[in-house]
């Protein structure tokens, strides 16, 4: 049950794999020109990544909050994407996971890499039972994101506001239609086995 409830579930290649962030113009339009992070972007930070274009929606509030008008799609390699799983700890404490609440917190502090699965989110934004994956990335593992891993850069604001359009019109057949197509990710035996509660 834990497997199907705490599934990577993405829009992926053989190679590569699709994961959504929201920015303000400024840093996300000469982004998506660029096909790369600007130097403005701060690599020293913590950047969290989406597999999940719906549960973007749901943060961005369809590209609407401030500060998140501008949603990219991010093409990364799955070599950075799972070398990031494996570096990663959960982002809180799990009993079946860690020894104690000292050990759990010394590993978020040595990790480059932290993981919560939040609740899937259907066009309407409603929570599903099934999870979705959240993946923050700090210091090695976000300045290899910005630098290494990013193989393409697509705003996708446009697609965002015209999937919101149908689901507010009523029409949810037309919006699932527009929907990028996302499935189960192939992940390899045991990385996630330190990840899933």
């Amino acid at each position: 049950m834990s497997e199907l409830k705490y599934r990577i579930r993405a829009h992926h290649t053989d190679s590569t794999i699709t994961v959504y962030q929201a920015y303000a113009p400024e840093i996300g339009l000469p982004a998506a020109a660029e096909g790369r992070f600007p130097a403005a972007w701060k690599r020293d930070r913590m950047t969290w990544i989406k597999p999940s274009f719906l549960w973007m929606m749901y943060r961005c509030g369809w590209a609407t909050k401030e500060g998140q008008e501008t949603v990219l799609a991010v093409e990364i390699a799955r070599e950075g994407f799972e070398w990031a799983l494996r570096q990663a700890c959960l982002s809180h404490y799990e009993r079946a996971l860690h020894a104690d609440p000292a050990e759990w917190k010394r590993q978020m502090k040595q990790a480059p890499a932290r993981v919560q699965w939040d609740p899937e989110r259907d066009v309407r934004l409603r929570p599903l039972d099934h999870r979705s994956l959240q993946l923050g990335l700090s210091g090695e593992a976000a300045r290899r994101y910005a630098d290494e891993w990013t193989v393409s850069l697509t705003d996708v604001t446009p697609l965002a506001h015209e999937i919101h359009r149908h689901v507010r019109a009523g029409d949810l057949d037309a919006a699932q239609r527009l929907l990028p197509q996302e499935s189960a990710y192939p992940t390899p035996d045991g990385l996630l086995d330190h990840l899933r509660p």
